[in-house]
């Protein structure tokens, strides 16, 4: 599965690991990704969002 949200598109950013002797390794920052069971039209979905898109659904219930 990817690892991006379904409803605002947020997926991982890339960067470099900078140790203290100043060397540079790839890293990668992953969203904080939840599984939510939500009302769309009468049916039950079921989806991966973010914590921020996950506060504004837990908001507008």
């Amino acid at each position: 599965m990817a690892k991006r949200c379904a409803i605002c598109g947020k997926g991982p950013l890339s960067g470099n690991k900078v140790s203290h002797a100043n060397k540079k390794s790839p890293r990668r920052w992953l969203p904080n990704l939840r599984r939510v069971e939500f009302e769309v039209e009468g049916e039950l979905v079921t989806a991966r969002v973010c914590s921020k898109c996950y506060k504004k659904l837990r908001k507008s219930e």
